[in-house]
């Protein structure tokens, strides 16, 4: 038993703004029918910034569902998110924020202000950053899953990526290319995962060994251009076709792709 009454300080809305913004809309044109609408909300006491992110998550990843990129930012903020996928998200996030990042700013994230062209979706190299985190996890965990092992691996993936631009040479970024679209970048992280797996170590010289293996690359430039490129990869759809490339590329570089790693 006791007496509910309203909290001084302000409350935090945790969704529902559009709702709101409603409501003082309607109070403004109908003043005398507001004060009869009734709007159910839960109230929660004390919680923190921290907490109503969380509870965010929680509602829109559940009966409505919200751009998975907003859930990729969120990742590494909710106690409940399972450690792989915060491992992955943080990754996600250095390839787009870092200085040294071959993918600075070329990820499409939502609400993002750099003017350049952007090659994939946050959502789509994240899942492949997953895929590649989750079949090493059995190695990564040991070391401790925190952001100074997921710098190290976006160590790998960087370094790959400038070995995979210095193969590529100028049609890296070629908009009149596919190397840089979607389906082509996905198959990369495969490829990156699978020469992780094998010649990760030393870090020194890493991005120089990797592009003498990537080397061969050069010679199939003229098959990624746009034209026809879908008639050289035939496929029954994109999840196919990422991994066709995916193997074509990691035999040509005298890779050995992982098992698991190949659907």
């Amino acid at each position: 038993m006791g007496r509910l009454q309203e909290p001084e300080e302000k409350f935090l809305i945790i969704d529902g703004q559009h709702r709101l913004a409603a409501l003082q809309f309607y109070e403004r044109t109908h003043p005398g029918e507001a004060r009869n609408i009734q709007v159910p909300c839960v109230i929660f006491d004390g919680g923190s910034e921290d907490f109503a992110t969380e509870m965010f998550v929680i509602i829109n990843s559940t009966t409505t569902r919200i751009n998975k990129s907003h859930l990729i930012d969120l990742y590494e903020r909710v106690s409940w998110a399972e450690p792989d996928r915060r491992f992955a998200a943080h990754i996600a996030q250095m390839l787009y924020s870092e200085a040294d990042s071959p993918l600075r700013y070329r990820i499409n994230r939502l609400g993002g202000r750099s003017k350049q062209e952007k090659w994939i979706l946050q959502a789509e190299l994240f899942n492949e950053i997953h895929r590649w985190t989750k079949l090493a996890w059995a190695k990564i965990e040991p070391q401790g899953a925190d952001k100074r092992t997921a710098a190290r691996y976006y160590a790998m993936i960087r370094d790959f990526f400038k070995a995979a631009a210095q193969a590529w040479g100028a049609a890296w970024g070629d908009s009149s290319y596919m190397i840089t679209k979607p389906v082509t970048l996905k198959a990369l992280v495969r490829v990156c995962a699978d020469l992780a797996a094998q010649d990760a170590e030393p870090e020194a010289d890493r991005a120089a060994r990797w592009g003498g293996r990537l080397a061969p690359w050069s010679e199939q430039a003229r098959n990624f251009r746009n034209e026809g490129f879908y008639e050289r990869f035939p496929a029954k759809g994109q999840v196919e076709r990422v991994a066709r490339i995916h193997r074509e590329l990691a035999k040509l570089a005298g890779i050995t792709t992982r098992a698991g790693s190949k659907g």
